[in-house]
């Protein structure tokens, strides 16, 4: 993706099944369970620079020794900032007490994030400040260890304010009303309802106060808690969770929106969000790693022991296709598959867009990660002249794709001049390009991209960069279809008038004289939102219905294309039916659609097109 957006969050939950003198005796290390949780982290590292977190629970240590440990960063490079934060920790105990640092009890007791249950996070920020205050964990602590409570996610709630309203209800006073902290209090607040009746009952059978804390820890009920917490939840997430008495948990949403994967055996209980950290970090095959059922959590009790259980019934599938398109790693064998079949659905596109004329064409691909569906299309294309060559089309004989690398990225440069003209200067050298490939006047270039969202980086510097080589034309492919909504439920696509697609909607509208229909569609979500059925129609997509895909297509080529360009420059994109093709079990496609999942997308987008008519600033959730 040329143009970078932030998206959804890595999380990573680790319980260690056996006792830490296990671990020291089978891997030569008490360590274990950190240098594993080390290992998901470093291998979800694409999925938030913003910062991280981990937090961590000993189970059954003696009172006055800390049992919920949280350390967190916003440094560059987060992770390593933590886990060199512990590796000093470590260093400095074993050169004061070299015989006692051996010891795996004793350890625990003395180095703080040593546990049983790790809780880790990767952040990207979609919105509001990036302060260590923002990262995950978000801790509830209590005297009472079956009341605390760690909670970390990758998720995004558009009914915030709704569930802030019902925390009031309740008789709570929440310091915050971000959707982390909501989400926490609203969990919380059930963990604490749980506590309260099994202290009652227990009471009631005459047990002494002593007695009844390890008894609420056996027999708390997870499961109902996270019935009662979830049941209002609107929006996309997969949560994870520990409490203090060491029972944990990983929830997800009921259309599998947001991913979770997991494994165990008799030594430990993962969770992540890719299948390939599992997979590295455990050395497992992928057949034993799960995906959570929507709808349901995974918890894991204080003995150790696990279960699927449901939560919220689940729906329609609408998982992620982002998820595929762009933002896991691509080693996932079937992600890595899904992408090449995105490239080689493109073959018939772009063979016609060229006019079948691969002698004079050079396929190549920006950004690196569009990699793997330009290899699908090279084999497309490979595939489509074997055909031709069988069918006796001589001319075919002779004739191979051309592929080169024509797009480099060559430096992160730091754009903070704030005089227009030099800063873009900046921005068109961020990109650089391989002379000497292209015949002037003669070839056409076609370049592969993962998605385009704004346009920017193209306008700015891709087209610029490719026009100086001189082709005669110059042809952008998107993987993805054109991305026309915001999205409410992990990435940071929540602003109209950012996406290339919407601006081209407006300059159809204004050239066409029917840009009245923009006060008529405002005052359609005005009324719509007084009558308090915002979230019934997409107001926005009677706007697209006016304009053919191609229609939108051409004038984001031409808005993407600077009067300095020369070339013919045109601009292609995937269907939704062959991505759907490509991705048949990730069919989440709102952002292209306008389709949501849920009722509060709908009134998401509906709020976007008040915010832009009102020149208003920030997401519209």
């Amino acid at each position: 993706m040329s143009d970078v957006i932030k998206h959804e969050c890595g999380i990573a939950l680790l319980r260690l099944r056996k006792p830490l003198s296990f671990y020291q005796q089978q891997y030569g290390s008490a360590l274990y369970g950190i240098h594993k949780l080390h290992l998901l982290m470093e291998k979800q590292h694409n999925r938030g620079q913003d910062g991280a977190g981990v937090a961590s629970i000993k189970i059954e240590v003696e009172p006055g020794i800390e049992y919920l440990t949280r350390y967190r960063s916003i440094k560059q490079r987060a992770i390593e900032a933590i886990f060199g934060r512990v590796g000093k920790q470590v260093e400095k105990l074993r050169r004061r007490h070299p015989a006692l640092a051996a010891d795996p009890e004793w350890l625990k007791r003395h180095l703080p994030l040593l546990g049983d249950v790790y809780l880790g996070h990767l952040r990207y920020g979609t919105h509001g400040t990036n302060s260590l205050n923002t990262c995950h964990p978000r801790v509830r602590e209590n005297n009472w260890r079956s009341r605390s409570l760690a909670v970390a996610g990758n998720f995004n709630m558009t009914n915030v304010e709704e569930l802030f309203d019902k925390l009031v209800s309740l008789g709570q006073h929440p310091r915050q009303t971000g959707d982390t902290i909501t989400v926490l209090e609203k969990i919380g607040h059930f963990l604490d309802e749980e506590n309260q009746a099994l202290f009652a009952q227990y009471k009631t059978e005459g047990h002494e106060n002593a007695d009844i804390s390890p008894l609420i820890e056996a027999n708390l009920d997870l499961q109902r808690v996270l019935q009662r917490a979830c049941k209002d939840f609107d929006g996309g997430y997969a949560m994870a969770g520990v409490t203090g008495y060491g029972a944990a948990f990983v929830v997800r949403d009921p259309h599998g929106i947001r991913p979770a994967y997991y494994y165990a055996d008799d030594e430990v209980v993962v969770v992540a969000s890719e299948k390939p950290a599992i997979k590295t970090a455990f050395g497992v095959a992928y057949d034993d790693i799960r995906e959570l059922t929507p709808g349901c959590a995974l918890l894991v009790e204080k003995d150790g022991s696990w279960r699927e259980a449901e939560i919220q019934p689940a729906r329609t599938r609408l998982a992620c296709s982002f998820e595929r398109i762009y933002f896991s790693r691509g080693n996932d064998p079937q992600i890595y598959h899904e992408r090449k079949e995105m490239g080689r659905l493109l073959t018939p596109a772009i063979l016609k867009a060229v006019g079948h004329d691969l002698a004079d064409t050079i396929f190549s691909y920006i950004p690196n990660t569009a990699e793997t569906a330009w290899l699908g299309l090279m084999q497309g294309l490979e595939t489509h002249l074997a055909t031709a060559r069988q069918g006796g089309d001589d001319a075919a004989l002779s004739v191979r794709p051309r592929a080169e690398k024509l797009v480099i990225k060559d430096a992160k440069l730091r754009t903070f001049i704030t005089d227009n003209a030099h800063r873009d200067d900046l921005v068109s050298h961020i990109y650089d390009t391989t002379y000497g490939v292209v015949r002037p006047g003669i070839d056409t270039v076609v370049v592969l991209d993962d998605s385009i969202v704004r346009g920017t980086t193209l306008e700015k510097s891709i087209i610029r960069l490719l026009d100086r080589l001189e082709p005669k034309e110059i042809i952008i492919v998107s993987c993805a279809p054109q991305i026309r909504y915001p999205d409410c439920y992990g990435i940071d696509m929540s602003n109209l008038k950012e996406f290339v697609a919407f601006r081209a909607l407006l300059s159809l509208l204004k050239k066409t004289s029917q840009d009245h229909l923009l006060s008529e569609t405002y005052a359609r979500c005005r009324e719509a939102a007084k009558a308090g059925t915002l979230d019934e129609r997409n107001f926005v997509a009677d706007l697209y219905a006016r304009f053919t895909p191609d229609e939108i297509s051409a004038e984001i080529a031409r808005l993407v294309t600077a009067p300095t360009v020369k070339a013919r420059v045109r601009v292609l994109f995937q269907t939704i039916e062959n991505l759907h093709v490509a991705c048949p079990q990730h069919l989440g496609d709102w952002y292209f659609t306008g389709q949501y999942p849920t009722p509060g997308g709908t009134k998401v987008v509906n709020r976007a097109f008040l915010n832009f008519y009102e020149k208003k600033e920030g997401r519209a959730y």
